[in-house]
């Protein structure tokens, strides 16, 4: 007879693989994916190293379902900003912008680590799938802000990867030498730059 998990031993095992996740995130914020070692993680979450593996064989499999996890997260602030019905949509989507970067600048080394820190092959897939999430989720706000008006005509698939794109791209600065620029100038500049991309005018002849 084939063995067949019971429901407590499934139980069991999602809430170890959710404890090595929650101390893995902790790690994270601390060393980033180039520190993060299996044997200190499997000490953080009083297992064996070898219990460890058996839920993550290998350091990019672990680094991957770090990854995930952690931009499960930001997806979600993001996601609730976009969804507040009572603004508009580019204030929806100032304020995701914004509640974005404040998170990502208040824990800079996690922060570094989802955007920019150099990362084996499965890592960089995990970030192109998510960015795309991103994207979906402010495409979804311009096109809603097209129909009422409140935001220009404009391919929304491609502004809303240029919004991720720019947002990204705009913090990598800040993170990287952080101690020589004013957060939330760096914040507002950003924001407003891409706000200023998704509502100007068109320019038929650039």
């Amino acid at each position: 007879m084939a063995y067949r998990e019971t429901l407590r031993v499934r139980e069991r095992k999602l809430a170890t693989r959710k404890n090595i996740l929650t101390n893995a995130l902790i790690l994270l914020n601390e060393v980033g994916f180039a520190g993060l070692q299996m044997a200190t993680l499997a000490q953080r979450s009083t297992i064996a190293t070898g219990t460890l593996y058996r839920y993550f064989p290998s350091k990019e499999d672990l680094c991957t379902a770090v990854f995930e996890h952690a931009t499960e997260i930001e997806v979600a602030q993001v996601q609730q900003h976009l969804e507040t019905a009572e603004l508009s949509a580019a204030e929806r989507i100032a304020a995701a912008l914004t509640a974005f970067a404040k998170r990502a600048l208040r824990a800079p080394i996690t922060a570094w680590a989802l955007i920019a820190e150099p990362v084996e092959p499965a890592v960089v897939a995990a970030r192109l799938r998510y960015r795309e999430r991103y994207a979906g989720l402010f495409a979804q706000a311009i096109e809603q802000g097209i129909r009422e008006n409140t935001l220009p005509p404009q391919d929304s698939a491609l502004s809303s990867r240029a919004l991720v794109g720019a947002i990204a791209e705009a913090l990598v600065g800040p993170l990287a030498h952080k101690t020589e620029f004013d957060p939330n100038q760096a914040i507002t500049d950003s924001v407003r730059f891409c706000l200023q991309a998704i509502t100007a005018k068109n320019y038929p002849h650039v």
